[in-house]
């Protein structure tokens, strides 16, 4: 039997802010339309809670005190505040696209710097502008999860990225997600298409700026790579220590494709980024990995869904938490083999580094095989630094906080060592380091 649970003043209020937001949120025709089927997907299971399988680690229900209302249209005051923000954390060479509270900012995105095989617009001008039907029926898709239809139904803004048939894209596309505000929300949402043997980095960065506290930011951002297409997708999010950060990714991707993913959560009171991967075409090959660094009180949780739809293709998995005093971190895997997935070659491990007698580690992968002929295989472990690791680097005249350092940074390195770009390899070993330092 279904189990239905009453619903919460969080939950509530969630209803009482779509009600006043409505009238605010961009689209014409059929949008409006579409944004109430979503919002009834969402009211019909209410917040996440753990009563969820998939949401039992991360209990938003009991998580989330109250629900904040729709963040305003930034001002200059604002704008200023994101530009100092998003110029700290450039990736360098990167095209750089920014969004203030939830707004697309073109004044302080590189625009101009875009070839004409890249064609970028902001979802509000796509909703509002476009011939209603299938296009925003496909911006604003939603699935059975609750906070990405509440996204869908929400979404004030985000960016449209096409990339045509066989331009390979030489710089990376920096989309820079900057919270100036206060006890307020922000919905944003992306679509990013790849075209038959494109190639594209694009690298998310979630900050706030200067006085931008207690915020919720609600982000999705949807992929699809064709056939014989590349795309690396590296997230980093460092948001305010007492923020709220729930981040989606739906990514299809299509046959002798390749797709290279890196998610690293560093920041945030109340983390989740949650990824479905749709092995789509035959001859595909899925890298996802990622890092949590996590200390204080704060709780970080990755879930990854790789789904194998189709013989032949390829998935590693590879996952790292490091989490000091009364932190928490939890990273959830499955692996879906579907029925006509025949030589399947899948694997899942994750690791988690404790600091404190403290810090918790959740950690649970799966494995879901409904075909023969495959090579599936998944792997947990957690524990504290090696004792015989940091006596012997103290012998060679390290002292104790260096060697533990040295230690830490080879153990996230495992990770991290998986992003193929050298560029984008060291922008996040700097953003790890970062995050270490801070904590010494």
């Amino acid at each position: 039997m279904k189990q239905v649970l009453p619903k919460a003043d969080p939950e509530r209020a969630i209803g009482n802010v779509f009600a006043a937001a409505r009238g605010r949120l961009p689209g014409a025709g059929l949008v409006p339309q579409i944004r109430a089927s979503a919002f009834e997907v969402y009211e019909r299971t209410g917040l996440p809670h753990r009563g969820m399988e998939d949401w039992k680690y991360t209990d938003l229900r009991a998580l989330i005190g109250g629900v904040l209302p729709l963040a305003p249209r930034p001002d200059t005051e604002a704008l200023v505040r994101a530009k100092v923000s998003a110029e700290r954390v450039s990736v360098d060479q990167a095209v750089k696209l920014v969004l203030v509270d939830g707004i697309f900012a073109p004044e302080l995105s590189d625009l101009g710097r875009l070839k004409n095989q890249v064609v970028v617009r902001s979802l509000r001008e796509v909703l509002e502008n476009s011939a209603p039907g299938d296009m925003a029926g496909l911006l604003l898709s939603t699935t059975s999860d609750s906070a990405i239809s509440l996204n869908a139904a929400m979404a004030t803004d985000g960016l449209v990225i096409t990339v045509v048939d066989g331009n390979a894209v030489k710089r990376p596309i920096q989309i820079v997600h900057v919270a100036t505000g206060v006890s307020v929300s922000t919905f944003t949402r992306s679509y990013l298409q790849l075209g038959k043997g494109a190639h594209a980095a694009i690298v998310e960065s979630f900050v706030s700026a200067e006085r931008a506290s207690g915020y919720q930011a609600n982000d999705a951002i949807i992929a699809l790579v064709g056939n014989e297409a590349s795309l690396s997708h590296i997230r980093v999010a460092a948001a305010a220590s007492d923020a709220v950060n729930i981040s989606s990714a739906i990514i299809a991707v299509g046959a002798r494709a390749k797709l290279d993913l890196f998610s690293m959560t560093c920041g945030g009171s109340i983390s989740r980024y949650q990824g479905f991967i749709k092995l789509a075409g035959e001859g595909t090959k899925v890298s996802a990995n990622g890092v949590n660094l996590i200390r204080d009180e704060l709780h970080a949780d990755t879930t990854m869904v790789v789904d194998h739809a189709v013989p032949h293709c390829i998935s590693r998995e590879k996952f790292r938490a490091v989490i000091d005093d009364c932190g928490r971190s939890v990273f959830q895997g499955r692996i879906v083999v579907r029925p006509a997935a025949r030589k399947t070659d899948a694997n899942l491990t994750t690791r988690a580094l404790l600091l404190s007698d403290q810090a918790e580690a959740d950690s649970k992968p799966e494995l879901e095989i409904l075909a023969d002929d495959v090579t599936c295989g998944h792997g947990a472990t957690s524990g504290a630094l090696d004792n015989s690791l940091v006596f012997y680097l103290r012998a060679r005249g390290l002292s104790e906080k260096d060697a533990k350092m040295l230690l830490i940074k080879a153990f996230v390195g495992q990770s991290i060592e998986e992003i193929t770009s050298e560029n984008l390899r060291d922008f996040v070993t700097a953003q790890a380091e970062h995050w270490l330092q801070a904590g010494r």
